[in-house]
């Protein structure tokens, strides 16, 4: 039964042992509202839709406007996303146009080379960041412990599918355990829609990186300073993915993971002082895949006492994730199926993406 040790594990035993390590042992930081030059740095690709909105959004945050400085880098973008940027920008507020698309993280070393604040703010281009978020956000680096600030997402309560409502109670789940892991450390990753970071701490994305979400948060980690997880840095997302995107997106995070062993081997070494964090919190998701197969394989060759109790578990569960898709209403009304819709998605996503790596299929440019 060591898959299935493996399973309750990676979604339920590591964030209760996180839980309590934060509730009886916490690592508090000092935070104190402080005013440092900051420079927002957005890399975008064919954003015409968005973009406008962004704009505003971030002419509208209560951060004074004299110490706030935005780079905004379109990356081979080919329809009005250019233009937009052209009229946009004047004193403090730049525009990096390239000529090709070379990807979201080449993006962002341009725009980080072209900086001048002492801290780095990321965000992308479809969410919207509340008025006080990069205020609440700064005040984390008043501790000169902290090297990097995660904002939180929350997504739009509007959804449109059951399989999205499900993945809504996973992304829960991950707000918690970022939560927990900073009050005891520091969390591994951070939010792409709103992050912050020491500019002293910035390494160069290697070419390709899918998730610089996480690269750089363990990148400050290894550098001995500490990344937290901040709930009143509020960034918002009204998307309303259908279950295909939402399926699509899962997968590249997930190849993202992979990636990083990949690009970073450092990562499960001495020299990531995170290695027990990120093994628990993001490798061992990648094996619930396999995991599920051979708890299912184990029933199926047993069959009885717990193996046949695990037998009848599992195709109750699958049975409900399928009739969640053949029938959607059943979604709406109860949150158990809504679950396990979500569950088998997100475990066949893991599936695609290690198909995805093994293979060297490469991920596409994310927003």
């Amino acid at each position: 039964m060591a898959s299935a040790g493996l399973i309750f594990f990676a979604y339920a035993g590591y964030p209760a042992c996180l839980y309590f390590w934060a509730r009886f042992w916490p690592r508090p930081i000092r935070r104190v509202s402080i005013f440092p030059h900051v420079t927002i740095v957005m890399a975008v690709h064919n954003e015409e839709k968005n973009l406008p909105r962004k704009l505003l959004n971030l002419a509208a945050l209560h951060y004074p406007a004299e110490l706030l400085e935005v780079i905004i880098v379109s990356d081979g973008s080919t329809d009005q996303t250019n233009q937009i940027l052209s009229a946009w920008q004047n004193s403090g507020r730049h525009a990096v146009i390239l000529a090709e698309n070379q990807g979201k993280a080449n993006a962002l070393n341009h725009g980080v080379a072209k900086a001048h604040a002492e801290i780095i703010c990321f965000t992308d281009a479809r969410q919207c960041i509340a008025p006080e978020a990069l205020n609440n956000l700064i005040a984390n680096f008043a501790d000169p412990t902290v090297g990097c600030a995660s904002g939180a997402l929350v997504m739009s309560d509007k959804q449109a599918a059951p399989s999205t409502s499900g993945v809504a109670l996973y992304w829960q789940l991950e707000k918690w355990i970022r939560n927990w892991e900073g009050l005891v450390g520091s969390t591994v990753g951070a939010t792409g829609a709103l992050y912050a970071v020491r500019k002293s701490l910035l390494l160069p994305l290697p070419v390709g990186t899918i998730l610089d979400d996480v690269y750089i948060p363990l990148q400050v980690a290894r550098q001995g300073r500490r990344v937290v997880f901040d709930s009143q840095a509020v960034a918002w997302d009204d998307f309303t993915p259908r279950p295909k995107q939402e399926f699509g997106r899962k997968v590249r995070t997930l190849a993202g993971n992979y990636q990083l062993l990949q690009i970073a081997p450092w990562l499960l070494t001495r020299s990531n002082p995170l290695r027990v964090q990120f093994v628990c919190h993001k490798l061992l998701r990648l094996l619930v895949p396999f995991a599920l197969v051979g708890v299912l394989v184990s029933a199926l060759w047993f069959r009885t006492g717990v193996y046949g109790l695990a037998l009848g578990f599992q195709a109750a569960f699958y049975a409900l994730a399928i009739l969640t898709i053949v029938r959607p209403k059943i979604g709406s009304i109860s949150w158990l199926s809504n679950v396990a819709l979500a569950f088998v998605l997100l475990n066949a996503a893991a599936f695609v993406a290690f198909i995805y790596f093994i293979t060297g299929r490469k991920a596409i440019w994310a927003r």
